[in-house]
């Protein structure tokens, strides 16, 4: 049963917990449990390992230290219970082409929060840096596998994911250095815009219930393959002026891609990142991009949060690192906003 310590009124990055994105409660004290390897990808445990799933409680959810500290978390700001499944796979595409507006962060806490709850769940790391690969603790040497090898020759995605430890239900699909070279060689490639399409087409998605593919911070082949392959586009807005200035034109590329390369794409949630609620600029970032894009736009508010930061250099997401800090709350909070909301409508 896990422990609870009193938190120091001031979170770590100095700003109180009262004046942040709301009250977050106290710090789980929790402790680690190892998922076991996943050579196959996203299927079920039994069939590649031969050994029991983890145990789950009535609602399916996961019945480990990490869930259970994710389901207290929500419980104590009346959110607790089990998230409802999409009725088919949600693949999301998550771009800003403006860099360190916690994209990828964005990407692998959703994920893992999704994931603590009972989703099932595939990271796909689009981005030649592996930053999302590095904080879900995928292998990413020189003879690792990576989406690469996906994109350019051919590689089944299934074959490609990792299992990522200590979160049942999540895997990662990593970015290694060998994607920074895709873009030049995909120009040759035939069909080359919807190699990441036809690759999760050939997946058996029932299987799933997210799919998150992290963007690198640009608009060339990679990201135009992510736009085509996704069903929805997540767009993660750091709370600062300058984050506003390449916002149109990330909108006119996903236009584009609707106009020629896929009709159903669409823009389906917004999220206001790295929101420092003692600054007029950002109240005032959060609401011109209410008052532009309306319900698109997240109720949750990303606070800015040391611990967000620190969790990568130790290989995990901010929900399995700290699950009790600011940070973890604003982005289990988030993800249980995207879980209970119909894609596209913003309810």
């Amino acid at each position: 049963m896990n422990s609870f310590v009193p938190q120091n009124p001031t979170d770590y990055d100095g700003v109180s917990r009262e004046t942040s994105a709301g009250a977050h409660g106290d710090l789980l004290d929790v402790s680690r449990e190892t998922a076991p390897g996943d050579p196959q990808g996203p299927v079920s445990r039994e069939t590649w390992s031969g050994e029991a799933p983890a145990p789950t409680d009535s609602a399916g959810v996961p019945d480990t230290p990490l869930a259970r500290a994710a389901q207290a978390a929500m419980a104590a700001r009346g959110h607790g219970g089990p998230w409802p499944r999409p009725e088919s796979c949600r693949v999301i595409g998550v771009a800003n082409q403006k860099g360190g507006v916690g994209k990828t962060t964005t990407t692998v806490n959703i994920a893992a929060a999704l994931a603590m709850h009972g989703q099932r769940v595939l990271v796909i790391d689009l981005d030649p840096q592996g930053n999302a690969s590095t904080a879900l603790g995928a292998e990413r040497d020189n003879q690792a596998r990576s989406i690469y090898h996906c994109l350019v020759e051919d590689e089944e995605i299934r074959k490609l994911a990792q299992p990522v430890p200590d979160i049942p239900h999540l895997w990662c699909a990593p970015a290694t250095i060998d994607l920074a070279g895709a873009e030049i060689e995909l120009v040759s490639l035939v069909a080359r815009e919807a190699r990441l399409k036809r690759a999760i087409d050939a997946y058996d998605t029932s299987e799933l219930d997210y799919i998150f593919i992290d963007c690198p911070p640009s608009l060339g082949l990679l990201t135009v393959n992510a736009m085509v392959a996704c069903d929805e586009v997540m767009i993660p807005i750091q709370c600062e002026y300058y984050a506003l200035e390449g916002l149109g034109q990330l909108l006119n590329n996903v236009n584009l891609v609707q106009a020629h390369l896929n009709t159903g794409l669409k823009i389906s949630t917004i999220l206001l990142t790295m929101y420092d609620g003692r600054t007029r600029l950002s109240q005032q970032v959060a609401e011109e991009v209410r008052s532009h894009f309306g319900d698109l736009v997240l109720e949750t508010l990303v606070p800015r949060s040391v611990r967000v930061s620190e969790a990568p250099s130790y290989g995990q997401s901010v929900m399995t690192y700290d699950p009790g800090s600011t940070g973890a709350a604003a982005y289990l909070e988030a993800a249980r906003e995207m879980a209970h909301r119909t894609p596209g409508t913003g309810r």
